[in-house]
């Protein structure tokens, strides 16, 4: 909807800009106030970030924006709104998904948590098919699978980790660099359905490190 009046009134994402921050300033100064931050991850690590591979996997999907070049999406007004806008989605969902929703679970069972978290995360960027962003059906379900193996990745990350904070910065770099990026809809789809197949590569085979760096399908509990 806010998206919707920000092409109303001829400025796009210049609504939904102030509807996300406004919303993750509420959900922010929320947490402080019931002093929720270290429950929620606003903490440093608390274990090594080379445990995480220095996160060098994330950091080469958050560049995938630019393997096409770089190009303006929007005028500058408009790419500072869309800039902003994706950093709070990043903030956002994974307070959402990483943060409440993941915590609310993991005390009555850890495994259906993690599951939880990384499907209803995939699953509701189904959104795409209807929302007019113009996301055919197979990259719609490309990015689906990209999204749950993210919500896996990042849940792993969150949990042993204790921290949200690299869940966070990846995502919202990953969202908000596209406002840079030449690749788009107009790129043929053979080539998209490339690019994100080589992306599903990568987080595939860093969530396997993930699993086998801290615990198997029968330890995931196990905080090595």
């Amino acid at each position: 909807m806010a998206d919707q009046f920000s092409e109303n009134i001829g400025i796009t994402k210049s609504i939904t800009a102030v509807l996300h921050i406004a919303m993750s300033l509420i959900l922010f100064f929320w947490i402080q106030k019931n002093k929720l931050g270290e429950k929620y991850g606003f903490c440093r690590l608390s274990i090594p970030a080379k445990r995480f591979l220095f996160y060098i996997p994330l950091i080469i999907i958050a560049s995938t924006a630019f393997w096409g070049g770089i190009k303006l999406q929007y005028d500058i007004l408009e790419s500072l709104f869309y800039f902003i806008s994706m950093l709070c989605v990043g903030f956002l969902e994974e307070v959402i998904f990483r943060g409440l929703l993941f915590r609310a679970m993991e005390k009555d069972n850890l495994k259906s948590a993690i599951i939880v978290s990384a499907l209803t995360f995939g699953l509701g960027h189904i959104v795409n098919l209807f929302n007019g962003s113009g996301k055919d059906l197979i990259s719609s379900m490309i990015q689906i699978v990209f999204a749950v193996l993210v919500g896996f990745v990042l849940v792993i990350i969150f949990y042993h980790g204790k921290s949200i904070v690299p869940c966070i910065l990846f995502h919202s770099a990953n969202n908000a660099l596209k406002v840079f990026s030449a690749n788009g809809m107009s790129n043929p789809l053979t080539e998209r359905v490339i690019n994100l197949v080589l992306i599903i590569a990568v987080l595939g085979g860093y969530l396997f490190y993930l699993v086998k760096e801290f615990g198997n399908g029968n330890s995931l509990d196990a905080n090595n």
